[in-house]
């Protein structure tokens, strides 16, 4: 693709991306998402039985009808009782689950809730690549498909309970949201195809966070001494550098996955936060800050203590 100013190594210069992942052929979001969430309950050391809640935020999913979160549900083998639905708002679907599920064992109508997602990026890769490979793409098509080819693969699962349920669980704290929904055309996707203004969508992304910072601050006195360890979601080298910068957070306190698995979507928060766990960077008793910017435009933030 000389004919475009493409040259080998382009993707890492400009994003800082060297890797991502990939599933088989013929691997559905819910294959993957129920992969996750059987090792997740088994850590937690939960029965299927015990599950009142599914709730499945992949941006991918099977079929546009049913659910996914169904699909995982019944190769989960849940209880009849359990509730299971899709929650779909881009990047930010996995923290927003979570909130979902947190209230609704809040007020005791459950005791257990998993929440799952199964991203794949090998179809809409392969896809804007040979729209990319034709002689009619013009420099203006590649700018704003570019973005697609930054997109990972990746699966995740989180059980969550009542915190007597769990005694040595971590503890899932509180949350603030913010929109800048008039910007909602800035990144618009099928599995297909994706296409981003990208310099427009950091500058309004870092701008939303900023004011979602200053709501947590009025709220909940939250300042970047306030905690130990930040996991954001991960775009590009960019994103995150300049999401850093922002809002004044040390860069060495955030753990990076965005070098061997590029953008994973709403995967991208909790297989961060499992990584800097297993890495040994998060530790017992830490105070973490979950961040995250979705296409909407959508900001979120929580709080937890590990």
């Amino acid at each position: 693709m000389t004919r475009l100013g493409v040259h080998k190594g382009l993707l890492e210069q400009l994003s800082g991306i060297v890797a991502r992942r990939f599933w088989d052929e013929g691997v559905q979001p819910s294959d993957v998402a129920a992969m996750a969430a059987r090792k997740a309950m088994a850590s937690a050391g939960v029965n299927p039985d015990q599950i009142g809640l599914l709730i499945n935020t992949s941006v991918c999913r099977d079929w546009i009808e049913p659910s996914t979160a169904c699909i995982v549900h019944g190769k989960l083998g849940l209880s009849s009782d359990c509730i299971s639905y899709d929650l779909g708002n881009a990047c930010l679907a996995f923290m927003n689950g979570m909130d979902s599920a947190a209230h609704l064992i809040e007020t005791g109508q459950i005791e257990y809730a998993l929440v799952v997602n199964g991203e794949g990026s090998r179809h809409v890769i392969d896809q804007t690549m040979k729209r990319m490979s034709e002689e009619d793409c013009t420099e203006e098509q590649f700018r704003a498909e570019f973005a697609a080819l930054t997109l990972g693969s990746g699966a995740v699962a989180m059980v969550l309970s009542r915190a007597d349920l769990a005694p040595e669980g971590h503890r899932y704290l509180r949350s603030v949201n913010q929109a800048a929904t008039e910007w909602s055309h800035l990144c618009r996707g099928t599995t297909e195809q994706m296409f981003t203004d990208t310099r427009t969508l950091l500058v309004e992304g870092l701008k939303l966070a900023r004011q979602t910072w200053e709501r947590a601050w009025k709220l909940f006195g939250w300042s970047a001494d306030r905690f130990d360890q930040f996991v954001l979601h991960q775009v590009s080298r960019v994103h995150t550098d300049q999401l850093c910068a922002t809002l004044g957070i040390d860069s060495d306190r955030c753990f990076k996955i965005y070098p061997e698995w590029g953008n994973v979507g709403p995967a991208g928060v909790p297989l961060t936060l499992s990584m800097a766990v297993e890495a040994g960077q998060i530790k017992r008793g830490d105070r973490v800050a979950l961040l995250g910017i979705g296409s909407g435009l959508n900001c979120a933030m929580s709080e937890l203590v590990w």
